[in-house]
């Protein structure tokens, strides 16, 4: 009885907004669901595994995120730098670093933990510069000593091109975790988290859907060839309507400040899949592991989110939020 009473107490201490919305999700990923149960009876003989595999990866990461987000700020924070651990992980894996850098790879895991620890300790001025700065600074002159000049500024580049993308970028959505209640937020900062990661998920399927539906025309064939200009624009419209519409019951966004969002977002979840494609394709992959089944590494499924994440807190610092 106490077990019930204190789930109770701790459903009713969040916000119906979140609530509602990640009920949301749910209905989506059920319906998901059914549609390919319905298509795997109808045609038996299609394959339809790797759709199958993509919904129960996406079960998997909706009910972990969303514990988290319910859990509070603490939890959020430590499931961010997971996910950074594993992205960064995988592209000093597959990146050409040289033998003689195993030190620079272990001050970079090293700045991680620096970078979620100003999190943790809600210090954003020295979040801001740690990595753009003293990290770009640091890990150069470190490899500097270890006396190895060939492809130098190469592989200092594919340093500091992991750590901005893999955890400088994907920390911006654990930061507004921090922000507090008195900047008027209707869902709480877990709502702000929630409704980044919703339109950036959204604006890839949406991508994908009118690309499979109405693509004829290539966007950008030699980087990524499934992307068409029905796609893109598709999934532009559909986002932005999305963020129109169900922004201000996650966010304290209006007005033009919630149009800017609209407008930029979709394009920048674009950039990030794109050019994150470029890097695999100079590297020589098509995904970045196979740590999620159907999406391939954690790379892959948070491309989008590399480009999303500092965009939306800063347009949020921008034109909402008191605090940053």
């Amino acid at each position: 009885m106490n077990i019930v009473a204190a789930v109770r107490a701790f459903f009713a201490a969040q916000p119906p907004t979140l609530l509602i919305g990640l009920a949301g999700v749910v209905a989506l990923l059920s319906v998901a669901g059914a549609i390919a149960t319905v298509l795997t009876a109808l045609k038996p003989d299609r394959d339809y595994r790797e759709l199958r595999q993509r919904i129960a990866s996406w079960w998997v990461m909706v009910a972990l995120l969303a514990g988290a987000l319910l859990l509070g700020w603490q939890v959020t924070v430590l499931a961010f730098a997971l996910v950074s651990f594993m992205a960064l992980r995988e592209f000093l894996s597959l990146a050409p670093i040289r033998k003689e850098d195993r030190p620079a790879i272990l001050a970079a895991y090293l700045a991680l933990v620096a970078a979620y620890g100003f999190i943790a300790a809600d210090k954003y001025m020295f979040y801001l510069v740690f990595i753009p700065v003293w990290a770009f600074l640091g890990l150069p002159f470190l490899m500097a000593m270890l006396g190895q000049t060939r492809g130098f500024l190469t592989t200092a580049a594919t340093f500091h091109w992991g750590l901005v993308t893999c955890v400088y970028n994907l920390g911006f959505a654990a930061f507004l975790m921090r922000t507090p209640d008195s900047d008027r937020l209707p869902a709480g900062a877990a709502g702000l988290v929630f409704f980044l990661l919703l339109v950036t998920e959204f604006n890839d399927v949406a991508q994908y859907v009118f690309g499979k539906l109405l693509g004829r025309h290539k966007i950008a064939p030699t980087v990524s060839p499934n992307k068409t200009w029905e796609g893109f624009l598709g999934g532009w419209l559909a986002t932005g309507l999305l963020i129109w519409f169900a922004g201000p019951l996650f966010t304290p966004l209006a007005g033009h400040g919630l149009l800017v969002v609209a407008v930029a977002l979709p394009l920048a979840g674009f950039a990030g899949d794109v050019t994150m494609s470029a890097v695999k394709r100079d590297i020589g992959v098509k995904d970045t592991s196979h740590a999620i089944p159907g999406h391939g590494g954690v790379l892959d499924r948070a491309d989008s989110l590399t480009f999303t994440a500092p965009l939306y807190f800063h347009l949020l610092a921008l034109f909402a939020l008191g605090k940053f």
